[in-house]
């Protein structure tokens, strides 16, 4: 029966010749990994982030802002896309009801806002872009501040190059004297309030021409402190539980809102503030006066108080520095001491 096999054989390369030439249901072209250059694309602000969708401003500072929303293009799809980020759009960019633009370009980032889920994790999470300014918010009682905590925020401040400021808030419930003694060592611009008396000129006058994120742990009057900035935030606030003395997250959602000349961002409360993507030479390159001794240093010296011929620990005992200098190098080992 051997016009039978060839038959067999004829229909299997009439088959094959179908498969190669069948058209393409999508189009007839070939794929490529050449993407266009959207030259067309405008320029826009993230303003915030919700389920895959992004609040965009566009034409900041002219007569024709406005805010479109967008969604992320396929190739951005390992790119994370955060409030904060300058980025550029094409498609239906006007605002419309019902219109959707689409992010194809990330620009180049200033500063990076990060955290990992605990210090063991050296995976990041990027909370917000941009940013030039960190405003801590800390309650004076109700719920008791932390000072370690704090010390997380700086050092994710200091490691991304971001200046912070510390904000303490009801101050009409206890003296934070003794709280603020634990960073007298660093220079940092401290701004104090009691409950729903907010300095709101002098905050105004820190935070205009700067692009501020704020954060706080949940319950001490971060949100209250927004909408006191920018009354039409309307940022949900919750209250302190009276038996475990812990505040209840009220924002879900990282938010941009101007003010004066600049943006302050607010971002959900939180409880832990993991490190474990900071490395100790970027909170050392922060204390510039004593990062200066180290170069003395032998190799692999932590700065610690129990690190072996410091350099910057020897300095500073000398007196050479001061008072001053003992409480820095206070504050530089207890920030490097929360990264081990």
């Amino acid at each position: 029966m051997s016009w039978m096999n060839n038959e067999d054989d004829e229909n299997d390369r009439y088959a094959d010749y179908e498969a190669k030439n069948r058209p393409n249901p999508k189009g007839n072209r070939a794929r490529t990994k050449i993407r266009p250059e959207h030259n067309d694309a405008v320029t826009g602000r993230v303003l915030t982030v919700d389920r895959g969708r992004y609040s965009v401003l566009i034409d900041e500072g002219t007569k024709r802002e406005h805010e479109a929303t967008a969604s992320r293009a396929s190739e951005l799809r390992k790119k994370a896309v955060v409030t904060g980020d300058r980025v550029d759009l094409v498609g239906d960019t006007s605002g419309d009801a019902g219109s959707l633009s689409r992010i194809v370009r990330v620009q180049p980032r200033a500063t990076l806002l990060r955290r990992s889920a605990d210090d063991s994790d050296e995976v990041e999470r990027i909370i917000v872009a941009n940013a030039d300014q960190m405003l801590i918010v800390v309650a004076a009682a109700n719920p008791e501040p932390r000072p370690r905590l704090v010390d997380r925020y700086l050092v994710a401040a200091f490691d991304a190059g971001i200046t912070p400021i510390l904000c303490i808030t009801k101050t009409d419930l206890v003296d934070p004297t003794e709280f603020l003694s634990n960073f007298v060592g660093l220079d940092i611009v401290v701004v104090q309030s009691a409950e729903n008396k907010w300095p709101i000129e002098t905050l105004t006058a820190l935070l205009s021409n700067h692009s501020t994120v704020a954060v706080g742990h949940s319950g001490v009057g971060k949100s209250t402190l927004v909408n006191a900035l920018v009354p039409s935030a309307n940022r949900a606030i919750g209250r302190v539980n009276t038996v475990t003395g812990r505040g209840r997250h009220t924002s879900s959602s990282t938010i941009s809102y101007r003010i004066g000349d600049g943006w302050i961002i607010d971002t959900p409360g939180v409880r832990s503030f993991g490190l474990g993507h900071v490395k100790p030479e970027a909170i050392l390159a922060s204390f510039t006066d004593l990062a200066a001794f180290s170069e003395q240093c032998p190799r692999g010296c932590t700065h610690l108080p129990n690190s072996p011929d410091c350099a910057i620990v020897e300095r500073v005992e000398s007196g050479e520095l001061g008072d001053i200098g003992r409480y820095r190098l206070d504050s530089l080992q207890r920030l490097l001491g929360t990264l081990g």
